[in-house]
């Protein structure tokens, strides 16, 4: 049974392979959400953006990232910058199916101006 390490809350739990990331980790009563998407979000439809979590280890045992997911995370203004320099391993919760154990960092830190800005 695949294992997610959420890194933030130091919390490791086990799922049946192929589970949506934000459902076990609302199920664990994890949170994902900042500030006001707690009580405002897209409900999983992979439109808000607000469920964006960094995959720190295991990026190769969830699922690989559709269109939709890309492109919402490109033309997002804060996503467009939370994305830079963390491609392959920034993802939406909701569109992450879990295939083996990760680690996961809930509510990454955009970055602003990317890995080499200043040289």
């Amino acid at each position: 049974m695949p294992k997610i390490k959420f890194v933030n809350e130091k919390k490791e739990i086990e799922v049946e392979p192929g589970t949506n990331l934000r459902k076990a980790a609302l199920n664990q009563g994890i949170d994902l959400y900042p500030g006001v998407h707690k009580y405002v979000n897209c409900m999983g439809f992979g439109q808000c953006a607000s469920c964006r979590v960094q995959i720190t280890k295991g990026a190769d045992n969830v699922n690989h990232q559709g269109l939709l997911e890309k492109l919402r995370l490109i033309l997002g203004p804060i996503t467009f910058f939370a994305r830079l320099g963390h491609e392959k391993d920034l993802r939406l919760a909701c569109q992450t199916r879990v295939n083996g154990d990760i680690e996961v960092e809930t509510k990454p830190q955009p970055n602003w101006h990317g890995d080499r800005f200043w040289g």
